[in-house]
This record gives C-alpha cells, sequence and structure tokens, in this order.
C-alpha cells in the first residue's frame, strides 16, 4: 500500500514536522505513462486539475497529458503558469465575465459552454477582442441516460436535472447563436456522472459520441471533437484496485473506429493521482470510551477532508515508532477496532471509524493512502487554526 520511498522518508520525518503530505512523483509517472499506453493514440487526455494543483503534481503528468482541464480562473491562471507549453479546457458553471474574459487573454485553447446565457457572454467577449481567430467551444450537454446506466455513480452530475450544461434540446437551439460571432463550435463535452466502472465509463461515451454524430447530421455540422468527460471509479475500500485502463482502452478504440473523423477526449483527475500521496501523521493520544478504543491523530479532516466528504473509512498504514521516552505506560489499542480521528472539536472530525488493528500506540505514525486528489485542496484549512501540514515531493 505504501511505497518504499514514501515509508523511508516517514521514517525520517522529526514528529513536529507532522502531519504532512508526501507525494510519490515517480510512482505518479510511472502510472500516467500505463494510463497513456492503455489509451489508442487518437484519444486525448486532459487532466482535471481540480482533484490536485500541485504545480509538481502538474509538471509530473505533463510528459503523459494532452492538456489540462480547469474550471475558475483561480485554476486557469495557476496551471498557465505551472505548466505553460500544454493547451488548457476551460469548463464549469458559473464562469463569471472576468473570469472569461482572464481566459480570452491567455488564450484558453476550448471553452466547456454550460448555458445559452453563458454563450452569449462569451459571443459578446470574443467579437470584443482585436483580430479575427475565432474562439474554440465546446458544448456541454446534459444527456439523459437510460435505467441504471448511472447506478453505480459515486455522484451524478447529469443525466437527471441539474445546474451542470445543457438539455439536449436547448443545446440545439443555441445553434443559431453562433452565425456570425466570432465562436467556433468545435464538438460536445458531457460529464454526467464520477465513480464509474470501465463497462459503465464506455456505455455513457458511447451514447455522447453517437448523440454529437446525429447533432452534426441534423445540422450539417463538422463536429470534430468529443469530451466525453472523466470520472473513472476509485474504490477506497479496496485501495489495490485500479479501474481497468486497458478495457477502457479498447472500447475507446471500437468507440473511434465507429466514428474516424471524431477525436476523443477524456479528463480523468483523481483516477490519475489519488494513489500518488499520502497524508502522513502521528498518533497523540489513545483512550478507550465506553468500551470503544480511540485514537486521536494529529492533524484530521480539517487538512484531509476526504474521508468526511466520502463518508468512508480512509485506508491506512500503522508505521510503528519503538522509542516510548516517558515514565508512564504507553497508551496501546492491542487486537481490537479503533476510530482514528483527528484535532477539532467535532465528532465528524473521524477518518475512519472502528477499523481493526493489531496494534496501534502513541507515537506510532500513521499513513493515509489514496491522499493524492481531492484531500487537501478540498479542506476547511483555517478551522481552529491548527498548523498547516508539511508537502513532500519524492522524485
Amino acid at each position: 500500500m505504501i511505497t518504499p520511498s514514501v515509508a523511508a522518508h516517514a521514517g525520517h520525518l522529526p514528529a513536529d514536522d507532522l502531519p504532512a503530505y508526501v507525494y510519490d512523483l515517480a510512482a505518479l509517472a510511472e502510472h500516467a505513462r500505463e494510463v497513456r499506453a492503455a489509451l489508442p493514440a487518437s484519444v486525448e487526455l486532459y487532466y482535471a486539475a481540480k482533484a490536485n494543483p500541485a504545480p509538481q503534481i502538474l509538471k509530473a503528468l505533463a510528459p503523459h497529458v494532452s492538456g489540462y482541464e480547469v474550471s475558475s480562473g483561480g485554476e486557469l491562471a495557476h496551471v498557465r503558469d505551472a505548466v505553460p507549453e500544454l493547451p488548457l479546457a476551460f469548463g464549469g458553471p458559473g464562469k463569471a465575465e472576468a473570469e472569461l474574459r482572464r481566459a480570452l487573454d491567455l488564450r484558453v485553447e476550448r471553452f466547456h459552454v454550460e448555458s445559452e446565457n453563458e454563450l452569449r457572454l462569451l459571443a459578446d467577449l470574443a467579437d470584443e477582442r482585436p483580430g479575427d481567430d475565432p474562439v474554440d467551444i465546446l458544448l456541454r450537454v446534459n444527456l439523459p441516460v437510460g435505467d441504471g446506466e448511472l447506478g453505480g455513480a459515486a455522484l451524478a452530475m447529469g443525466g437527471r436535472p441539474s445546474p451542470f450544461g445543457l438539455d439536449p434540446r436547448r443545446a440545439e437551439e443555441c445553434l443559431p447563436l453562433l452565425r456570425g460571432r466570432r465562436l467556433r463550435l468545435r464538438g460536445i463535452h458531457a460529464h454526467l456522472a464520477s465513480g464509474l466502472d470501465a463497462a459503465a465509463q464506455l456505455a455513457v461515451a458511447a451514447r455522447v459520441t453517437d448523440w454529437a454524430a446525429g447533432l452534426a447530421a441534423r445540422h450539417g455540422l463538422a463536429l470534430g471533437e468529443v469530451n466525453v468527460g472523466g470520472g473513472m471509479a476509485v474504490d477506497y475500500a479496496r485501495p489495490h484496485a485500479r479501474f481497468d485502463w486497458a478495457a477502457y482502452g479498447a472500447g475507446l478504440a471500437e468507440l473511434a473506429a465507429r466514428h474516424p473523423d471524431v477525436t476523443l477526449r477524456i479528463e480523468p483527475g483523481r483516477a490519475l493521482t489519488v494513489h500518488c500521496g499520502w497524508y502522513l501523521t502521528e498518533v497523540l493520544d489513545l483512550k478507550h470510551s465506553h468500551g470503544e478504543a480511540f485514537a486521536v491523530l494529529r492533524g484530521g479532516t480539517h487538512h484531509m477532508r476526504t474521508p468526511a466528504a466520502k463518508q468512508h473509512d480512509h485506508p491506512f498504514t500503522v508505521l510503528p515508532v519503538g522509542e516510548w521516552a516517558r515514565p508512564w505506560p504507553r497508551p496501546a489499542a492491542l487486537d481490537e477496532p479503533v476510530t482514528l480521528s483527528g484535532q477539532l472539536c467535532t465528532p465528524k472530525d473521524t477518518l475512519a471509524s472502528r477499523v481493526p488493528v493489531a496494534e496501534l500506540r502513541v507515537g506510532d505514525r500513521v499513513a493515509f493512502a489514496m491522499a493524492g486528489a481531492y484531500a487537501w485542496n478540498i479542506s476547511h484549512h483555517d478551522f481552529l487554526m491548527h498548523p498547516a501540514p508539511g508537502f513532500h515531493f519524492l522524485s
């Protein structure tokens, strides 16, 4: 579960340097290489920066991805600065006028347009620009799906009433708004759900691509791109499991063969980076309350909100520390379930509940796996004003 380089690094960190995020960039690069190799060469691989926008992560992925998907003006400027050589796709609902202007100034390569109002605003801003180069857009469409198609989704953004994207009918009604404007419709974007396995992802990709082909045929359009989104399944209950990239790549190859004039694009986030990061901390206290064991750790969900947000027990490895310099007996849990909590004054500050351990003692270290995505960057950092964790990137 924990790579040798991370385990070795964890052993050398002083206690006062904890908690810390430790990222294995070599493992990340190897995983990205494997993902890229599993996909057809014609499929573009964009990384959804929202999963983990650390510059070191972005740079480690750069040799293996086609570009980056960003979802705010802040992400846009940050990613452009970190990896200026690769293209950006600007998505997400509720784009403010200032963000769109900034994106135009930075020559963003693709805009994922979420609504008719956003389309009109972007068209006006594009028409104001000097020069005559068109602005390339994809219409994000919220397609209906069949019963059960999104049944395995951890999070659904489409296929039902949603703030994301355009209903298919409204998307078609947007086409006349493009006439005479400096917007160029390059294709369709659809990200309907997160947490789907390879078979479900392929079914959604086929539905999106077939719908885009039908739209192009009905209106005589040359739609050369279809972005089928990300959301590849990650299973925190099975940390050794991986999304079946080989099956997904084979299915995308068949889909691409059916639509030879279309460039398919995917934009995974979590599934690329989650396994490269660990949240390392130590046991500050260990107590028994009404017959149950509780380990209180440095840090907590204000540093790593993932288990609270996903409502799961986060996988971890105990790294024993032999030294105990105190004159009193070392508190410990032996062959029993333990709840691992943080330092916050709320019972919701729980990273794992009633997980059996062979031995856990005050002073031992705990490495939470699968902390490479949606961990620090979605956490409520300033609650109770504890110190921020350290960040270590191992190459």
